[in-house]
């Protein structure tokens, strides 16, 4: 099974799960409270010519609910009776209120009902975080322990940063792993403690870094430095080719200098833009075609005598033709390889607290993030299908998968609580307003604003989806 239907199963698994749970906490409180769904659908269920739109349906006896699901796979909906809603079923609207409605019930009622998804979610969201930590416990590597030290752009080498720094942690506390979290303090520290060359000492930073830009930034604000030494090589590679053996170390390429691997990897950027003005499959050769400098630890001749051999790191050049990738075909360890891992593990009731101020963390930070969406860096790195798709890992891993449904399970939450009409947060907000002022919102602006609302909706998920192409053609 290829990358893109590994990725695409595990996405339809846990979208279908989120959405499904999603409308079970709208169904849960409507039934608590008396109130008539008439339709609970996984997925929507748009009809087409004389097709009902269902792939399947199902009514139990003496039941007011049709359960199914539908052909487009773009979330659910559960269809509440007498309620405005994105079915736009204005008729029912039109028939005298009924005991068993939605819109005969008490405001407060009809309050729970429209927040029960995003709680149900957000709820799914903590005890999936607490499960992980209770099943494979937290697995990192402390940044204090990279003894190697960061790799810096030039942008934070203006701060005062330099290569092979070890960061300790700001004024807010020390940093746990390398992380998103790593990032958002930096951008928001006064201060920042670090070691350097043995000795302890601190930064002053401005406080105000802007987050996505040091996100953006190629190459990155700060990474962990890991060293230019292969670890493995394969078979048929321009590497194997030139002999490159487990223990090797870059040292340059086409005359350029690398003091770590991920210098090495700068420098293959530079071949890719080059590669990208190539007109000719000529021009693409002479881009290939590249001088790489190594050294090896080998035997060296000592002594008057010559007799006597004392082992030393013995420099070699060679030139090498790069795959059309621009791959040289190596293999560097991966931090786990090169740094121990540190894990700590949770007992049942102990993963429960440890769970939810995980999660609250990563909703916070999420929250946070959220002022850059409205800037045009911002708007540009809205992702949609494709690039949640993404985020999941090339192969099946239950821990990976499980990880990326709870965050998009607080993403879903926190994305309906907002307050656009259309969305869960936009009929909460027309509630707070009718409990306030003990007055309902007209029947006539409350259709308005659902047509408004799905257009914004619509709108998002048009430009989302459209960065997400234009990502993958190279335009962005």
């Amino acid at each position: 099974m290829d990358i893109f239907m590994i990725r695409l199963l595990q996405f339809m698994l846990a979208i279908g799960l989120l959405v499904l749970l999603h409308e079970g906490g709208h169904f849960f409180f409507s039934k608590l409270f008396g109130v008539r769904v008439e339709k609970f659908y996984l997925f929507f269920d748009p009809s087409i010519w004389k097709w009902d739109g269902s792939l399947f349906k199902w009514k139990p006896k003496n039941s007011d609910t049709q359960y199914g699901v539908g052909w487009l796979p773009l979330g659910g909906y559960c269809k509440i009776a007498g309620m405005i809603d994105e079915s736009f079923d204005t008729e029912q609207m039109k028939q005298p209120e009924q005991p068993w409605e939605f819109r005969a019930k008490p405001a407060w009622q009809r309050l729970l009902i429209m927040i029960g998804g995003v709680l149900v979610n957000f709820l799914l969201a903590l005890f999936i975080y607490s499960m992980i930590l209770f099943h494979w416990g937290d697995t990192y590597i402390p940044v204090k322990n990279m003894t190697y030290g960061m790799k810096f752009n030039t942008e934070a080498k203006q701060y005062g940063f330099q290569d092979g720094d070890i960061l300790v942690g700001t004024e807010k506390g020390e940093f746990k792993d390398f992380s998103a979290d790593l990032y958002r303090d930096l951008s928001e520290a006064r201060r920042v403690d670090l070691i350097r060359g043995g000795k302890a000492m601190s930064l002053n930073l401005p406080g105000d870094i802007n987050l996505l830009g040091m996100l953006k930034a190629e190459p990155s604000f700060v990474r962990p430095l890991i060293p230019a030494e292969v670890d493995s090589v394969m078979a048929d590679t321009p590497a194997a080719k030139i002999g490159l053996q487990k223990g090797d170390r870059l040292v340059a390429i086409n005359g350029n200098a690398v003091d770590s691997y991920n210098e090495f990897t700068d420098q293959l950027g530079i071949l890719e833009d080059m590669m990208t003005a190539a007109k000719t499959s000529a021009d693409s050769l002479k881009v290939r075609t590249t001088t790489i400098v190594y050294e090896r630890e080998g035997l060296v001749m000592s002594g008057a005598d010559e007799k006597t051999a004392e082992k030393a790191m013995i420099r070699d050049t060679a030139n090498v033709i790069l795959t059309p990738e621009l791959k040289l075909g190596f293999f560097v360890k991966s931090l786990a390889g090169i740094y121990e891992p540190v894990t700590k593990e949770y007992g049942f009731l102990e993963s429960f607290p440890a769970g939810i101020k995980y999660g609250w963390n990563v909703l916070a930070g999420y929250v946070g993030d959220m002022k850059y969406v409205f800037t045009a860096d911002g708007a540009k790195s809205l992702g949609g299908f494709g690039a949640i798709g993404s985020l999941f890992p090339p192969m099946w891993d239950w821990y990976m998968f499980w990880k990326m449904t709870a965050f998009l399970s607080i993403i879903l939450a926190f994305m309906n609580i907002l307050p656009i009409p259309a969305l869960d947060g936009g009929h909460v907000l027309f509630l707070l307003y009718e409990m306030i002022t003990r007055r309902k919102p007209s029947e006539t602006f409350m259709i308005r604003a659902e047509y408004v609302g799905f257009g914004i909706l619509i709108l998002l998920m048009v430009v989302a989806n459209l960065n997400d192409i234009l990502r993958w053609l190279g335009y962005m």
